[in-house]
């Protein structure tokens, strides 16, 4: 019941701990260099999405081996059941307003003009997206996780701002 989790949050704590790739291993965040300070939070976002993909796999698989589902039921959408389902609905959501993040995260980064206040927007979007993900696969408070998704929306709304300050100012 609470090993796919579990493996999620492993994924996500790896990630958060492995600095980046190369020289900065061990180092902690105030010591990376601007650019990955930046990328680091979307290089977390990853994890949590391949942590998810594992996570609904594992809920998939235990269905199928207590017969709550059989295989061809996935053929179509929404036919999972509840506990798998949730998991699918937020993986899904991963791809829906991160997909803004994501844009301007390589806009920024090609501008090489990358402030604090960028850093803190995408450190901001994470946090976001992990809170988020708990309430959504966790729980059936829809008010609270509409509540949650204003964390990733201000982050992109940040984000995408600067996109537009770079452009036409």
């Amino acid at each position: 019941k609470y090993l796919a989790p579990l493996c999620l949050l492993l994924c996500l704590g790896a990630t958060a701990h492995a600095g980046s790739i190369g020289e900065t291993a061990g180092k902690d965040l105030f010591e990376l260099t601007t650019d990955q300070q930046f990328l680091l939070p979307f290089l977390g976002h990853f994890a949590l999405v391949a942590g998810l993909y594992i996570w609904l796999t594992w809920e998939r698989q235990t269905a199928l081996r207590k017969g709550e589902i059989k295989p061809a039921a996935f053929v179509n959408a929404n036919a999972d059941p509840e506990r798998s389902k949730r998991v699918a609905r937020n993986l899904s959501n991963q791809f829906e307003l991160p997909v803004f993040a994501l844009f301007a995260a390589a806009i920024i980064y090609q501008s090489g003009r990358i402030e604090a206040i960028d850093i803190a927007a995408a450190w901001l979007f994470l946090i976001g997206r992990l809170i988020h993900t708990g309430v959504q696969t966790l729980t059936t408070n829809v008010p609270l996780r509409g509540l949650v998704f204003l964390i990733n929306f201000v982050a992109v709304v940040i984000l995408m701002g600067r996109v537009a300050q770079g452009v036409f100012l």
